[in-house]
């Protein structure tokens, strides 16, 4: 049985009373009024704040108020974002751990078996997840915040200054009551299919009764069914409708290879901690050349969706499609946008295209920081434009709800591990997965 390590649960509960302790700093510094956006467009160089006074003196003091008011939906919502973000990450990096499980259940693999009280361990992760990304759902939902434009008062009534005929033709999908329901229905799917693959793997060691498999077997399929479906959706509901003017069909798929990768990133990193401490003994060289591998492939396959993605959108130059990536590409983000480009493709290449590599953990380990950073930068750029615009910067909130998430990740799955034996015996499959090799 595994233990976990009192260093490691201290280091994860001191990363979330920090990153707590930072979240509230974020929340109770954010402006309040527009007369503390204005203190804070004081404090811009004297350069810029001339060009900034040389264009506000030819608009109207309406014009001006609406400017304000718009930079201070921005301001405000840069906990918010602190927060979605790696709220999104973790979640997600549990999520698609269950679907890759679902998929070694599915194919009856027999390589993977001695790494499914891992997978099991990251997916415990999915209740808590579910819990505090739903409780930011409802905060967007109940206007405390300005996350989703199509909520703003208005949006829908054509007798309003705000009313939006192309976000009104989407009123059949956008619609408050029914993206709250829907969100609520992809998370309790994900916590009841991670409940019964789990009891089914645990009851397989104790009975060895060969139904159990069977029935462990039919659930990963309708799952894998079921996630294909939703993950559409959810990617639109909770991501896409942050620029509610702007879609890509591509963008689903984007999203998906982003966090593939960073979830079977996460398994080959635990595993290679817990093999180092002394713990899954069966697992060899050729099962973390076999996760190094997928690490690679999907960090190709993410490449070519994000080439497709911007390619398509560059050469057409339609003004609404261009308009996602000029932040990105030629604005503030620009270093983001870039970065992760280098990061989740040209490096990850670089280290993980020899099989050798792909044999030595600090090699893997290495690259998986990597993917796991260049991944996180991802979500941050597919969030923060559209939230916080120019508005944005990686300080205190950032970084404090970054470490709360992950602190809570830590203790989530560590202590998930101890739940359990590390040894899956009770599969058919196990004998395989012991001499596993090539």
């Amino acid at each position: 049985m595994y233990t976990f390590s009192s260093k490691l649960k201290t280091f994860s509960l001191v990363l979330m009373i920090l990153g707590a302790l930072g979240m509230g700093y974020g929340f109770f510094t954010a402006p309040k009024t527009t007369n503390d956006v204005k203190e804070m467009i004081h404090h811009v160089d004297e350069a810029h704040e001339a060009d900034t006074h040389e264009a506000t003196a030819q608009i109207s003091a309406e014009e001006e108020q609406s400017h304000l008011e718009h930079a201070l939906h921005q301001a405000q919502n840069r906990p918010w974002t602190a927060f979605f973000v790696p709220a999104f990450f973790f979640l997600m990096i549990a999520v698609l751990v269950l679907v890759f499980y679902a998929i070694q259940w599915a194919a009856q693999a027999g390589w993977s078996i001695v790494l499914f009280r891992v997978m099991e361990g990251i997916t415990a992760y999915i209740l808590p997840g579910s819990i505090l990304l739903f409780l930011f759902l409802l905060a967007s939902g109940f206007h405390m915040n300005h996350m989703y434009a199509w909520m703003a008062e208005g949006t829908f009534n054509p007798e309003s200054a705000n009313y939006d005929a192309i976000i009104d033709g989407k009123s059949w999908w956008l619609n408050t009551s029914g993206w709250l329901i829907r969100g609520f229905i992809y998370l309790f799917v994900y916590n009841i299919f991670r409940w019964m693959l789990r009891k089914n793997s645990i009851a397989l060691d104790e009975n060895n009764d060969i139904s159990i498999y069977k029935k462990n077997f039919n659930f990963a399929v309708i799952f894998i069914v079921i996630f294909a479906i939703f993950e559409l959706f959810m990617s639109f509901d909770w991501l896409m409708t942050l620029d509610p003017h702007w879609y890509s069909q591509l963008y689903s798929f984007y999203v998906f290879s982003s966090m593939i990768v960073s979830g079977i990133t996460v398994i080959a990193m635990v595993t290679i901690y817990l093999k180092h401490k002394g713990f899954l003994p069966f697992v060899n060289d050729s099962h973390i050349h076999d996760l190094a591998k997928y690490m690679f492939g999907f960090s190709i396959f993410w490449a070519y969706f994000f080439f497709d993605q911007f390619m398509l959108q560059w050469y057409a130059n339609i003004p609404e499609e261009t308009a996602y990536f000029m932040p990105r590409l030629l604005g503030s983000y620009q270093p983001i946008f870039i970065g992760m480009i280098v990061i989740n493709f040209v490096f990850p290449f670089l280290i993980l295209m020899d099989s050798d590599f792909k044999r030595t953990p600090w090699f893997v380990i290495t690259a998986g920081m990597l993917i796991l950073i260049g991944h996180y930068m991802d979500i941050f750029q597919l969030i923060s434009p559209a939230t916080v615009g120019n508005h944005w910067s990686f300080g205190i909130p950032e970084i404090a709800s970054l470490a709360f998430f992950l602190g809570l990740f830590v203790f989530v799955v560590f202590t998930a591990l101890t739940k359990a034996p590390l040894h899956a015996k009770g599969n058919p499959f196990m004998k395989e997965s012991e001499i596993y090799h090539y």
